[in-house]
C-alpha cells in the first residue's frame, strides 16, 4: 500500500468525524509505533492543520521511563511542537488504574491550553482486542460497540487503520519510535490476548478473526444508531415525566412493549438517576413492570427502587432524605397574615385573611368564631382521618382515591385545628364540620 493512500485515507478518517475549529489539539504520544504515525500524519500529512501540542505521560511502572519522555520532548521539538510531560506520583498498580491517570493527565492538559480535542492513536487491531476482552466478559450489546471513534473530547482517527499498515508506513517514511518491553509481558491481559489468544484463534479456528470482530463492532454500533433514531417515537405514549429524584411512566404503555424493548426503556430511565442496571437488575425490573400489582415495590440496587402506583410505574430513590427536615406552618389566629410550610423538601406558601389570599393557590373559606385556633398545615400522618358529610374517612385511603402517587403523600399540605383535626386536604376534600357562617376567613395553599 503506498504512502499516498495511507495519507488519503487518514484526511477522510478527519473528515468522516469533523472536529470542531477553534483551539489546538492535543496528541497523546507514548513515543511506540502507533502514536509516532499519528503524530508525522497529523504533522505532516493533514492540510487542515490545527495547532497541536504533544502530550505524553510517565507512568514510572519501567526504570526506563523517563528516557521515554526525553524522547518525545525531542521529537516534539524537533517537529516544533509544543510538549507537555506529566509523571505519575506513584506507579499505577494495575493497567486499568495506569489507563485512568493516562486519561485524567491528558484532560487536564486538554483544559490548560483551552484544547479542543486530544487525539489517540488506537487502531483497528485495539478495536478487535477490545471487543473480544468484552466478549469474553460477558458484555451486552453496547459493549460490543467497542471503542468509538469519536466520544466527547476525544478523536482517534486510526481504527480503521491495523497496527500493520502503520508499520509499513512508518519505514516509508523512516520513522523511529521506541518499543515498550512491557508490551510482549503476558503478565497484562491485553497482552495476552494479542500475542497468544489471537493467533491462536485465527491460526486454529478463525483465520479472519480480527476483521470479524471488528465488523461485530460496526455492526453493534449500526444496532445501536438504529434504535436511538426509534427512541424518540418510542418515550412519547410512555408519558415520562420528573418527580424530584424519580421518573415515572405509564404502566400500561411500558408493560405492553416487547421485554427486551422494555428493558432498554428501563436501563436508559434508571441511568438519567445516574444508576446502572446489570444484567439481573434490568431482568427483575423488567419482569416487575409487566406483573406487579399496585402498592408493590422493588429494590433494583444504587438506592433505586421500582414502585407500581396505581396506572404509573415510579423509578426512584423512593427513602431518600429530603434537602430539608419538614417545617409545618402554625396560623395562630384569624388575623391576615402567609408563610411557607416545607413538606418532603418542598415549600409550599400559605396566605390567609388577606386581600391576596386567592393569588394561584387552592382556597377555601372558614367560620372564624367555628375554628379552635391556631391551625397548623403540615403533613399527612398516621391516623389521621377526616370527617366528610358521609362519614369519618382515613387520610390515607382518600389519598388513594385521588390516584395521588405514594411517592408524592408526603408532600400533599393538610389543613388541622388546635385538638388536630383535620379541616381541609387542598384538591382533595374539606370537612363536614368546616362549614361558613357569618364572618369568613379564607385560607389559600399552594
Amino acid at each position: 500500500m503506498s504512502t499516498r493512500t495511507i495519507a488519503e485515507r487518514f484526511r477522510a478518517a478527519l473528515a468522516d468525524a469533523p472536529p470542531p475549529a477553534a483551539g489546538p489539539w492535543i496528541v497523546a504520544v507514548s513515543g511506540g509505533l502507533d502514536s509516532v504515525v499519528l503524530l508525522n500524519l497529523l504533522r505532516f500529512v493533514w492540510t487542515e492543520r490545527a495547532e497541536l501540542v504533544v502530550a505524553h505521560f510517565d507512568h514510572r511502572m519501567r526504570p526506563e521511563s523517563g528516557e521515554d519522555a526525553e524522547w518525545v520532548a525531542g521529537l516534539a521539538h524537533g517537529w516544533d511542537l509544543d510538549v507537555r510531560v506529566g509523571v505519575a506520583a506513584t506507579p499505577p498498580r494495575s493497567e486499568a488504574e495506569a489507563r485512568e491517570a493516562r486519561y485524567r493527565f491528558l484532560d487536564e492538559v486538554r483544559v490548560s491550553v483551552g484544547a479542543a480535542l486530544i487525539v489517540t492513536a488506537h487502531h483497528a487491531d485495539d478495536q478487535a482486542e477490545t471487543v473480544l476482552f468484552r466478549v469474553l466478559r460477558g458484555t451486552g450489546r453496547t459493549g460490543l460497540m467497542g471503542i468509538p471513534a469519536r466520544r466527547g473530547h476525544y478523536l482517534r482517527p486510526l481504527l480503521g487503520f491495523w497496527r500493520a499498515e502503520l508499520e509499513a508506513y512508518a519505514r516509508r517514511v523512516r520513522l523511529t519510535w521506541r518499543e515498550d518491553p512491557t508490551n510482549v509481558s503476558l503478565h497484562y491481559a491485553r497482552n495476552a490476548l494479542r500475542h497468544v489468544v489471537l493467533p491462536d484463534i485465527e491460526k486454529l479456528i478463525a483465520p479472519g478473526a480480527r476483521r470479524a470482530l471488528v465488523r461485530l463492532a460496526a455492526l453493534a454500533r449500526e444496532d445501536e444508531t438504529a434504535w436511538q433514531s426509534i427512541l424518540p417515537a418510542i418515550l412519547p405514549p410512555l408519558d415520562v415525566a420528573d418527580s424530584d429524584s424519580a421518573v415515572s411512566v405509564d404502566r400500561a404503555a411500558l408493560a405492553a412493549l416487547h421485554p427486551a424493548v422494555r428493558a432498554r426503556i428501563l436501563r436508559r430511565l434508571a441511568r438519567s438517576l445516574g444508576v446502572i442496571l446489570d444484567e439481573a437488575a434490568t431482568t427483575l425490573a423488567t419482569e416487575f413492570t409487566g406483573s406487579a400489582s399496585s402498592g408493590f415495590s422493588l429494590d433494583v440496587g444504587g438506592g433505586i427502587t421500582l414502585r407500581r402506583e396505581l396506572d404509573r410505574v415510579w423509578i426512584g430513590a423512593e427513602n431518600r432524605v429530603p434537602e430539608q427536615p419538614d417545617r409545618p406552618l402554625v396560623i395562630p389566629d384569624a388575623g391576615p397574615g402567609s408563610g411557607e410550610a416545607w413538606l418532603a423538601g418542598r415549600a409550599v406558601p400559605v396566605s390567609w385573611g388577606g386581600p391576596d389570599v386567592a393569588g394561584g393557590l387552592d382556597v377555601a373559606s372558614f367560620d372564624p368564631n367555628a375554628l379552635r385556633f391556631p391551625l397548623c398545615v403540615r403533613a399527612r400522618e398516621d391516623g389521621d382521618r377526616i370527617r366528610l358529610p358521609g362519614g369519618s374517612k382515613k387520610v390515607k385511603k382518600l389519598l388513594l382515591e385521588a390516584r395521588i402517587p405514594r411517592m408524592e403523600r408526603s408532600a400533599v399540605p393538610i389543613v388541622v385545628d388546635a385538638l388536630n383535626e383535620v379541616l381541609w386536604i387542598p384538591g382533595v376534600a374539606r370537612a363536614a364540620q368546616a362549614g361558613v357562617a357569618g364572618d369568613v376567613l379564607t385560607i389559600g395553599v399552594g
